[in-house]
C-alpha cells in the first residue's frame, strides 16, 4: 500500500504577524509614554496610527519601499542637470501618512506637556514599518530649533516643516504645500571630525546670503526641499541652510554624484553631492556652526536612540510570536525552558531599551523650563544613544536567531531589520564620538554629570544591585586617570544605571528586578538567554506578547 502524504496539512509554521495595532498591543510601550507625561488625548492619536501601521498593506510598504530602491537622476534626457531621486510609490506612501500623522511635528504644534514623550511614541511604531522613511521625518523633526536662531528663515520655512501635507513634486519649497529637510555635515576627509571640513561659503551680500562650494560624502536625504550644510567661512566652520531652488525659482548647484549603497536603510537614498558656488543662507554667526547645528543633531540623537529601540521591540515581538506558534521536540518552542530564557532576555532588553529613551524624550520637554533637566539632558542623550544603539545590533541578531532559518530569510522581516539596525548608531556621530561627548561634558560641564547622578540617587535603597552597582559607578568617575581610554566602561555603566533607575520607577517589580539581577549583578553574563533560575519568566513574556 502506498502511504499518501497530505500537502494541505499544517506544516508547524506560524501565521504572519500582522494586523494588529503597534501601540495597543505594546503594554511596556505604554507604560513609557504615560510614564514620562505622553499628553492626555495622545493614546487615542498613537492609537490611530498604530492601527494603520500594523495593517497588512501597510507593513507591505515597508517591504516594497525596501526592495525597490531609489533611483539617482542626474540629468533629464536632455542632457540638462536633474539631480533628483526617484521613489517606489511605497516610500511616498509611508510618508504620507508619516507627516499626516504629524511624527514629523507633534513636538512643536501641540501646547501640552508631554509632547516630547508624545510625538516619541509615534515615531516608535513608525520606526518599526521601516527605517528608511524615517530618516527624513526625523531631520524634518530635529531641523526645527536650528532653524529657529534666525527669525527671517523661520519665519519662511516653519509653516511648510510644520505643515500635515505630504508634497513630493520638484519645485521651489514657495509652490508646495510642505517641505522636508536633510543634512549634509561630512566630508571624506574628515568625517566625524567636521572641523576638517574643506567646504567654504564666500558672502554675497549683508542680508547673510552665501555662495558655498566644495563636497560633502554624505548628504542625508538628497530629495530634500533644503539641507543643513557646515562649510568654513573667515570665521571658521559656520552652519548654513541650502534650499534645492534659489529665491529666482532656478534649480540650485547641488550636484549628486551616486547614491550610496548601504548596508541598511535602503529606502532612504543617501548621496555624495558637490557644490558649485551653491545659494545659501547663514544661520547664526560666522564661526558657530557647530553650536548652531548641535540642536539638530541632540534632536537626531534622541530618535536614534529611541528608534533603536523601536526596531527592537518590533524584532522581539516577531521572535515572540514564532515561538507562540513553532513546535520542537514535542511541544512549543515558547515552553522550551532554554527558548524562555533567550525570550525574557530579550524581552527585558527591549523594555529597558524603550523605557530608557522616553525618559530622555521628558528630559526634552523639561528642558524648556528646566536648566537641571537641560545639563541631564545633554550629557544623558549620548549616554542612551550610545548603548540603545550598541546592544540592539547584538539583541536582533539573537531575536533572528530565534526563528532560525525562517529568520534568515528575507520573508520573515528579520534580515531587513538586522541591516537597519546599526545606523543608529553610525549616524549623528558612532560609539566613541557618544563617549567622548560624555567626557567632554564632564570637563566642560559637570554640573551635567552631577545631573545624571542626582537622577540615579533617586533609586538608591530600591534594590541592593543597583545601590552597590551605583557606588562602583561614582568610583569610576573619581578615578581621573586614563578617562579617555575607559570612556566605553564608564558609558556603558552609566546606560545601565539609568536603565535600571527608569524600570525601577515605572515598570512592574517583576520586570525591574530581573533587569537588575540580568544586568547589575557580580554574576551577570555576556550571553543572552542567561538568566538565572527565579525570574518571573511567565509574567515578562506575557507583557511582551503582541496583544491585540
Amino acid at each position: 500500500m502506498t502511504k499518501e502524504f497530505d500537502f494541505d496539512k499544517s506544516i508547524n509554521q506560524p501565521p504572519v504577524l500582522e494586523n494588529y495595532n503597534l501601540f495597543t498591543s505594546d503594554l511596556p510601550l505604554q507604560t513609557a509614554v504615560e510614564a514620562n507625561g505622553g499628553f492626555l488625548g495622545n493614546n487615542e492619536r498613537a492609537a490611530h496610527f498604530g492601527e494603520i501601521l500594523g495593517r497588512g498593506e501597510t507593513l507591505e510598504l515597508g517591504n516594497l519601499a525596501n526592495k525597490n530602491l531609489p533611483v539617482l537622476k542626474t540629468h533629464d534626457r536632455f542632457g540638462n542637470r536633474l539631480d533628483a531621486v526617484e521613489f517606489h510609490p511605497s516610500y511616498h506612501e509611508l510618508m504620507r501618512v508619516s507627516i499626516e500623522n504629524e511624527t514629523h511635528s507633534l513636538a512643536w504644534t501641540s501646547e501640552n506637556a508631554g509632547k516630547y514623550a508624545a510625538r516619541s511614541a509615534l515615531a516608535f511604531i513608525k520606526q518599526q514599518v521601516d527605517e528608511g522613511t524615517s530618516c527624513p521625518l526625523t531631520m524634518t523633526f530635529a531641523v526645527v530649533p536650528s532653524l529657529k536662531i534666525e527669525p527671517e528663515i523661520v519665519r519662511e520655512w516653519l509653516p511648510k516643516v510644520l505643515s500635515k501635507e505630504y508634497d513630493a513634486r520638484f519645485l521651489p519649497a514657495s509652490e508646495k504645500r510642505g517641505a522636508t529637510f536633510g543634512m549634509a555635515m561630512t566630508e571624506p576627509q574628515g568625517g566625524s571630525d567636521v572641523r576638517a571640513n574643506t567646504t567654504f561659503a564666500e558672502r554675497l551680500n549683508d542680508a547673510g546670503e552665501y555662495k558655498i562650494t566644495g563636497r560633502k560624502w554624505f548628504c542625508s536625504a538628497p530629495m530634500s526641499d533644503a539641507f543643513l550644510v557646515l562649510a568654513q567661512t573667515e570665521k571658521g566652520l559656520s552652519c548654513f541652510l541650502m534650499p534645492r531652488f534659489k529665491p529666482d525659482g532656478t534649480k540650485n548647484t547641488l550636484y549628486f554624484q551616486r547614491l550610496k549603497d548601504k548596508l541598511g536603510n535602503k529606502s532612504n537614498a543617501s548621496a555624495e553631492v558637490e557644490f558649485h558656488a551653491s545659494y545659501a543662507q547663514i544661520i547664526g554667526e560666522e564661526g558657530r556652526g557647530v553650536a548652531n547645528i548641535m540642536e539638530m543633531v541632540r534632536h537626531t540623537r534622541l530618535d536614534c536612540a529611541v528608534g533603536s529601540a523601536a526596531t527592537l521591540r518590533r524584532a522581539v515581538a516577531e521572535s515572540i510570536h514564532f515561538c507562540q506558534y513553532r513546535k520542537a521536540f514535542g511541544k512549543l518552542l515558547i515552553e522550551q525552558p532554554l527558548m524562555k530564557n533567550l525570550l525574557v532576555d530579550l524581552a527585558l532588553e527591549s523594555e529597558a531599551a524603550t523605557a530608557l529613551g522616553f525618559r530622555l524624550a521628558r528630559g526634552f520637554d523639561e528642558s524648556e523650563t528646566s536648566e537641571s533637566a537641560k545639563l541631564f539632558t545633554r550629557a544623558a542623550t549620548a549616554i542612551g544613544k550610545f548603548w540603545n544603539c550598541k546592544r540592539a545590533v547584538f539583541a536582533v541578531g539573537e531575536a533572528l536567531e530565534v526563528l532560525g532559518g525562517n529568520g534568515y530569510v528575507e520573508d520573515s522581516v528579520l534580515p531587513r531589520l538586522y541591516r537597519d539596525i546599526p545606523v543608529n548608531s553610525v549616524w549623528e556621530g558612532s560609539g566613541n564620538v557618544q563617549c567622548l561627548d560624555v567626557l567632554r561634558s564632564m570637563q566642560k560641564e559637570p554640573k551635567s554629570i552631577e545631573a545624571v547622578f542626582g537622577e540615579l540617587d533617586a533609586a538608591k535603597g530600591l534594590n541592593e544591585f543597583f545601590d552597590k552597582f551605583l557606588l562602583n559607578l561614582k568610583d569610576e568617575f573619581s578615578n581621573l586617570e586614563n578617562l579617555e581610554f575607559r570612556a566605553r566602561i564608564i558609558v556603558e555603566k552609566c546606560a545601565l544605571a539609568l536603565q535600571a533607575k527608569v524600570l525601577l520607577k515605572t515598570a512592574p517589580g517583576f520586570v525591574s528586578e530581573a533587569f537588575c539581577l540580568a544586568r547589575l549583578s557580580e554574576n551577570k553574563n555576556l550571553n543572552f538567554g542567561t538568566l538565572p533560575v527565579g525570574v518571573e519568566t511567565a509574567k515578562i513574556i506575557e507583557r511582551s506578547m503582541v496583544k491585540n
